[in-house]
């Protein structure tokens, strides 16, 4: 068996007095899609910021292709990873957040191409060339010259999925990507995300859309109240739930 690409042992977070996620364990090996599920609360937003280290775990560990993220170990302490170290490692895994996050001021175009000139140093005319293309994989070519307030919310989302394949990253995580966006522009961006399932981009996706998660995902988790309830083949979870708490959940949003 390979090295799973990301490896959560036994993660712990609190906010306060409220715990949010109370031991979380879970894998997933390379080229394979991970479907988040659950209610509102149960942890999930917060699970994807424990990966890239946007929040600091309590306890536990979260390796990302076999490596110590946020931290370094020397004998049997860890000691957190300065800002620079941590970027870097940041710079590996793209993060697709629900409300985009664009820079305003800046077009398609230079929103994608940001980053890898900022952060990595690569020269610009082969980041443009290849933000043009990436733009054009997520069905923009010709809007590059746009700024996001004259693009429509499905059209900022996928600028905002080329802007995280910009980096080459070895993993994206999606949290709730269609949930900002009217109904009718949900299938545009859905569509983006089984496009890279199938070039076997390895993704974890906290997401609603259950017709997405029976499609394209290798892997479902039903995460409730910070603890990982059931987690197997979309077929085994959304079909043949083992736990009363899960098909609950299902009963709901399977309408």
């Amino acid at each position: 068996m390979t090295t799973p690409m990301v490896e959560i042992s036994g993660v712990h977070k609190s906010f306060g007095s409220t715990a949010v996620l109370r031991g979380i364990d879970l894998t997933a090996r390379a080229g394979t899609v991970t479907v988040i599920l659950g209610p509102s609360g149960s942890g999930k937003s917060t699970l994807l910021r424990c990966v890239n280290h946007l929040e600091k775990v309590d306890r536990g560990l979260v390796r990302v292709d076999g490596e110590l993220i946020g931290y370094r170990r020397t004998g049997d302490r860890l000691h957190e990873l300065s800002e620079r170290q941590i970027l870097r490692q940041r710079a590996g895994i793209g993060f697709v957040f629900q409300n985009f996050n664009l820079f305003p001021h800046l077009t398609a175009l230079q929103n994608v191409a940001e980053a890898p000139i900022s952060a990595l140093g690569r020269p610009p005319s082969r980041v443009y060339a290849r933000a043009h293309e990436l733009l054009e994989r997520v069905g923009l070519g010709d809007r590059g010259d746009a700024y996001p307030r004259q693009l429509s919310g499905g059209q900022q989302q996928r600028v905002a999925i080329a802007r995280a394949l910009a980096l080459d990253p070895k993993l994206i995580l999606f949290d709730e990507p269609t949930s900002a966006l009217d109904p009718e522009l949900v299938g545009e961006v859905l569509d983006v995300l089984r496009d890279l399932a199938r070039d076997g981009t390895t993704m974890i996706v906290v997401t609603h859309e259950i017709g997405f998660a029976r499609e394209a995902a290798d892997t479902v988790v039903f995460l409730d109240e910070g603890r990982v309830v059931e987690q197997g083949p979309p077929a085994e979870v959304l079909d043949r739930p083992r736990h009363e708490r899960t098909r609950a959940f299902l009963s709901k949003v399977l309408v």
